[in-house]
């Protein structure tokens, strides 16, 4: 399906890091939350079109956003606020 945020909100899909600690095998309850993500898709509001395209990646909170799940892929709905920086 696709999805597109409204106002000042923006669709991402988060970059998973890939993990490795020795032999020791992580839980998923125990891994940490990734924090970086490629942006799918950008809300209505002018100004946020500006500063964000698809495809960049962002750095957001920890906890920002709403999961949401498209297909088989698990995304997150973020708010402007709750985004910090872009990735070059």
């Amino acid at each position: 399906m696709k999805i597109q945020p409204l106002d000042d909100r923006v669709l991402v899909e988060p970059v998973e890091e890939e993990e490795k600690k020795s032999s020791l095998i992580l839980p998923d309850s125990a891994k940490e939350k990734p924090i970086i993500g490629k942006v799918i898709a950008v809300g209505t509001d002018d100004e946020i079109k500006k500063l964000i395209k698809v495809g960049d990646k962002v750095i957001f909170g920890k906890y920002a956003g709403e999961e949401i799940k498209n297909g088989d892929k698990k995304q997150l709905l973020i708010s402007r606020s709750d985004l910090f920086a872009t990735v070059k």
